[in-house]
């Protein structure tokens, strides 16, 4: 079993662009995965672990509601943001500058078959991160991501997820406000959840801005000690 994950931070890149690179690390590693089996060989499959920040988008999930968005398509390029439907579960959600976005595209063969365990881990990952900032957070019942005071009127989320996975192979991943502009969210009735605030980690803190570097570190160091994973960078390819 291969527990090592390669790294790779793609800076600011397109939605749909990143999203293609997904499906080609993805369909890489599926496509290993059933020549293993037809060829009954034992080829390593590779991990990998995207990081990247999205121009303004907004993304709707395969069992999403349209009627979330509460944008026509002129008003969407008035705000200089894109639209997609894609292929993860959850229902809508936004991204932009100040929003770190992570993308695990591994094989869970390599650790273990367990896609709930998996969330759970993903979310993990977020809550110890964001505790070492003093920030009390945790899951909300029958809801992903990361949310603050839940169970309180003033519940708010500050990271959303949705993944996809076929063959134990996943995508699509993580997005955390850390320095988001939070009047995009205006704009959608996020992840389908009516009367749900949301926050970023600058606003938690009272601070103008986060040091996003730091905060990938620490995701990584908690996400790495989860998995029992080791991680190396690797090179981009490039499109």
């Amino acid at each position: 079993m291969n527990k090592t994950i390669q790294l790779q931070d793609l800076g600011t890149k397109d939605y749909k662009e990143t999203w293609e690179y997904q499906e080609e690390l993805f369909k890489g590693i599926v496509d290993l995965k059933i020549r293993n089996r037809r060829e009954e060989l034992d080829l390593e499959t590779p991990n990998y672990f995207l990081f990247v920040e999205h121009p303004h988008v907004y993304t709707l999930g395969k069992s999403g509601d349209l009627s979330n968005l509460l944008l026509s398509e002129k008003q969407l390029e008035a705000k200089g943001a894109t639209f997609y439907k894609i292929n993860r579960g959850g229902d809508i959600t936004y991204h932009g500058p100040g929003q770190i976005v992570g993308y695990p595209i591994i094989d869970l063969e390599n650790f273990f078959t367990d896609i709930h365990k998996y969330l759970r881990f993903l979310e993990e990952a977020i809550i110890l991160t964001l505790q070492e900032y003093g920030i009390a957070c945790g899951r909300s019942e029958g809801e992903t991501g990361v949310w603050l005071g839940t169970g309180t009127p003033f519940a708010r989320k500050i990271c959303a997820m949705g993944v996809r996975a076929s063959r134990w192979v996943t995508m699509h991943g993580f997005a955390l406000n850390v320095n988001a502009d939070l009047g995009y969210f205006d704009n959608i009735i996020p992840c389908g959840i009516r009367g749900k605030a949301v926050t970023s980690l600058n606003v938690e803190l009272g601070v103008e801005k986060v040091n996003e570097e730091e905060v990938k570190e620490k995701i990584l160091k908690h996400f790495f000690i989860l998995f029992e994973a080791t991680f190396e960078k690797s090179a981009i390819k490039n499109h």
